[in-house]
């Protein structure tokens, strides 16, 4: 792939907080690689913003094999951005079957993608940004599954940080809390939209996908010496994931 700008790989890119990262890097100068597995919402998202759609399964080795020789040999910056959540049970009655494919998909799938392009990563003095959950800063009842898969993510950050320590590639966290986008909850729930929409239910202005966005392309945009080892962002209703408050924000004066 060869351009005058610089190439950035965003995962997880056909909706949510993917596209509008996609989308926001390409309004800083970024070629965008939009990397998802619904072919036709990549491919609409990249004819949009001026990228490249590559439609890729963080699960499958050969899809990011695919994905990494679409890349070639330089790579200015990876949102490993593909995951979420399955479910929300106790323990005692939850499917394992979720928890294995929530550490396919946020673990094992973020591992993948990170090391095939690490050499053009590399090669570029490039940039990873890891994009967790606030699901890692604290545990919640129901949260096992999604908070042990992101926790780990947050390790895999923090070691990989160390591992590169004596090259000039930086290695950023962003840590979202209480994001309102179109499909996060509902994937959670399996499509039960009523209990979706009650995680939002009263929350004064919730995050939306652009204020992530937003986000990551001010990181990736700092001057080379600076690393964002890790930025956790909530909306203000949320102090905590135990803590959010729902109601109507105090008239102001």
């Amino acid at each position: 792939m060869t351009q005058d700008k610089k190439l950035a790989v965003v995962t997880g890119a056909s909706s949510g907080i993917g596209a509008a990262t996609a989308e926001a890097l390409a309004g800083a100068g970024y070629t965008v690689v939009c990397a998802a597995r619904r072919a036709d919402r990549v491919t609409a998202l990249a004819a949009r913003i001026g990228g490249v759609a590559c439609v890729c399964d963080v699960t499958s080795a050969e899809s990011v094999a695919a994905l990494a020789g679409a890349v070639g040999d330089r790579l200015d910056l990876l949102v490993n951005n593909a995951g979420g959540a399955l479910g929300q049970d106790p323990l005692a009655s939850t499917d394992l079957d979720e928890w294995t494919a929530m550490l396919q998909l946020n673990v094992v799938g973020t591992a993948r993608v990170t090391q095939a392009l690490l050499p053009a990563l590399t090669a570029a003095a490039g940039t990873i940004v890891f994009i967790t959950s606030t699901a890692a800063e604290a545990p919640y009842e129901g949260g096992g599954g999604y908070c042990g898969a992101k926790s780990a993510e947050r390790s895999m950050a923090g070691a990989l940080r160390l591992e590169l320590n004596g090259l000039p590639v930086r290695v950023c966290e962003i840590s979202p809390g209480m994001v309102h986008t179109e499909e996060f909850s509902v994937t959670r729930f399996h499509g039960d939209r009523a209990k979706a929409d009650a995680v939002y239910a009263g929350v004064p202005e919730p995050l939306l996908a652009a204020d992530i966005a937003d986000a990551v392309a001010w990181v990736a945009t700092r001057p080379g010496r600076v690393n964002i080892d890790r930025l956790v962002v909530r909306p203000v209703a949320q102090s905590a994931n135990h803590k959010v408050f729902r109601g109507e924000w105090p008239a102001r004066a």
